[in-house]
């Protein structure tokens, strides 16, 4: 079958180098909490943050400040195996199930179509290879998320929530959970990808400089200072807000009440910088509750 990818534009932000004392201080933190913590989950401290990106699309701001309390992170995106677990205890039947088709992106042409059989089994159709267990779940709507996280005693975080988490451990206006670049220096003359993108010219060439076409293991690329793995790249993160405007934001507490999309956070595995560059801290996308998509998935949070 022909291989599918899609896209989101995004621009390319500013760069701050990281704090060490922060992370520092948030490392000793979580170390000093690590027993009543759920061995999934990452202890985010709460703080001060700003929200949102002058130098990023309209939707990014203005920026607005937030102060949250301390509240917990899924160390990963939900993986296929997690999901395939709820699933059998539960009996949970995805949106995609119940349509019988779900979102795919057809490589080379960008067009979208429904993909009859696509599901989070099968993510770009039957005649496609299984979801690896260790990849993030995909091809699931923001309900799915919703049922699976409230499954577990937990909810989808709040965007505020996602970017703060993404902006923890750093000092400043960062653009990227895991530091400053997208590619580190290791040993001469190699470099080293730091998240799962698109390499090469979208759509038509992908060089899997980074070693994935679609998506990639959790954890793969590492953790971030915060200790989360997977929020730059390999798939968007529904999160629990309604998309709109930044407008008269000011603080965590005022997200729209109701709204046509879900936001999604984090960018994927089809983000390639000159195109979408939604890998980035302050990146929004947003899609309808009921959308299934194949570059999609998400993560739980819980209250500390």
């Amino acid at each position: 079958m022909t291989a599918l990818f899609a896209v989101t534009p995004r621009p390319v932000g500013r760069l701050i180098t990281r704090g060490f004392a922060m992370a520092a201080a948030m490392i000793l933190g979580a170390a000093a909490a690590a027993d009543d913590l759920p061995a999934d989950m990452v202890l985010i401290p709460g703080g001060q943050s700003v929200i949102g990106s002058e130098q990023g699309l309209d939707d990014e701001r203005p920026v607005f400040h937030v102060q949250l309390p301390d509240f917990l992170m899924d160390r990963t995106p939900v993986t296929v195996a997690a999901f395939a677990a709820f699933v059998q205890q539960s009996g949970h039947v995805t949106t995609a199930e119940r349509f019988g088709d779900a979102a795919v992106m057809q490589f080379g042409t960008g067009r979208w179509f429904l993909q009859p059989g696509a599901n989070w089994r099968y993510p770009l159709g039957r005649d496609g290879q299984p979801a690896p267990a260790d990849h993030p779940v995909t091809q699931v709507s923001w309900d799915d998320a919703q049922a699976f996280c409230s499954a577990q005693d937990k909810r989808l975080p709040s965007e505020v929530e996602w970017e703060f988490a993404a902006r923890s451990g750093h000092e400043g206006d960062i653009s990227y959970a895991f530091g400053d670049t997208l590619l580190k220096e290791g040993d001469f003359p190699a470099r080293i990808w730091q998240a799962n993108t698109w390499n090469g010219t979208f759509p038509i060439i992908n060089t899997l400089d980074d070693g994935f076409a679609t998506t990639s293991p959790v954890g793969h690329f590492g953790l971030s200072p915060a200790g989360l793995s997977d929020m730059a790249g390999n798939v968007w993160e529904w999160t629990a807000d309604w998309h709109g405007s930044y407008a008269g934001r000011k603080g965590a507490d005022d997200a729209p009440l109701q709204g046509s999309s879900k936001v999604q956070r984090g960018g994927s595995f089809l983000c390639e910088a000159a195109v979408c560059h939604g890998y980035r801290v302050s990146s929004r996308s947003h899609s309808t509750p009921d959308s299934s998509l194949m570059h999609v998935g998400f993560r739980c949070a819980r209250d500390a």
